[in-house]
């Protein structure tokens, strides 16, 4: 039989016991960094340098795995469900803003992403073969226009930014070309070498193929002309009042404590700003482009709104043309 005294007796020992210390984050386990796009590419490669550089600050392991397809955005349903640990994490492409707009989703990038850092942009440019007939945007105008429907143009997926970009250059001028999405950025450039598509719209991952003459680019979506092309001349050169440069950065799930936000964003900040990461994005063409949690944050409410208007104007959202 349990008295009362003992059950206060023993109350009163538990008490006394010291209180177990909650395990300090990322202590417990690695960090897993999940990749919209396939494994091999600019952007993947750019990640785990990332990745690994962010690990020796946070002195914990961080498991870069790849999710690619949908434009980018097969990360986000795993980042809506995970638990708001810091254990799991995600790339946010520009694209996943502009997805729930295009395409029927469960998650919202606002909603379930809590901002941890902007990274970059990337330099788009449209590409052919070393060999090709084309040599100019107008080219590719005027092939689309003798032969309306065989012109093959690659991006990476329906709805990523290239894919908007040409609607804009093309249907809007009532020009036909056939459109062949791919996951990411190694299949597609795979491809144009190999010339299943005539073109390809690619971020920068595109550079040391054009640098070795493998490929040639015809025009970038930068705000300015590009140092290392200087003679590519930009939509803007070109009477197109366009510019796409698709920042990308970090989210966790929804719900990311501050202190665990701040711990991941001052490790990457760190790696970002390291020589030899800032090294692999120039072989690219990229350059950093830092925000922090509160400003990224506001970059992303802000373009997602933006999204719905140009994705409505192009005739690309849900039910539309």
């Amino acid at each position: 039989m349990i008295t009362r005294r003992a059950c206060l007796a023993a109350l009163g020992a538990l008490a006394a016991l010291p209180a177990r210390a909650s395990t300090p984050f990322p202590a417990a386990k690695p960090i897993t960094l999940w990749v919209p796009w396939p494994a091999g590419g600019s952007t993947d490669i750019a990640m785990r340098l990332l990745a690994d550089i962010a690990s020796r600050h946070l002195h914990q392991k961080i498991v870069v795995d790849n999710r690619p397809g949908a434009g980018g955005s097969m990360a986000m349903p795993i980042l809506q469900q995970a638990e708001p640990d810091g254990y799991t994490i995600a790339q946010i492409p520009q694209p996943v803003l502009r997805v729930p707009y295009t395409q029927k989703v469960l998650w919202d990038p606002v909603r379930d992403v809590t901002p941890i850092i902007q990274i970059s942009g990337v330099t788009f440019g449209v590409l052919v073969l070393g060999s090709s007939r084309f040599h100019t945007l107008d080219d590719l105008f005027a092939f689309a226009r003798e032969r309306p429907g065989e012109l093959t143009i690659a991006t990476n997926g329906v709805g990523t930014t290239p894919h908007v970009v040409l609607e804009e250059l093309f249907t809007a001028r009532g020009l036909r070309y056939i459109h062949v999405p791919y996951k990411g950025t190694a299949e597609q450039l795979i491809a144009v070498e190999a010339g299943q598509v005539m073109v390809g719209v690619n971020s920068t991952g595109f550079a040391p193929l054009v640098d070795a003459g493998r490929l040639r680019l015809l025009v970038t979506f930068a705000g300015k002309r590009s140092p290392r092309w200087p003679t590519v001349p930009t939509l803007k050169d070109l009477g197109f009042p366009i510019v796409a440069m698709s920042p990308q950065g970090l989210g966790g799930p929804r719900g990311l404590p501050p202190a665990i936000v701040a711990t991941l964003h001052d490790a990457f900040r760190k790696a970002m700003f390291d020589p030899i990461f800032i090294a692999e994005l120039a072989k690219y063409d990229q350059e950093i482009d830092y925000a922090g949690p509160a400003e990224y944050g506001a970059w992303l409410r802000e373009q997602y709104a933006k999204e719905k208007v140009v994705v409505e104007r192009m005739g690309l959202s849900r039910g539309g043309s």
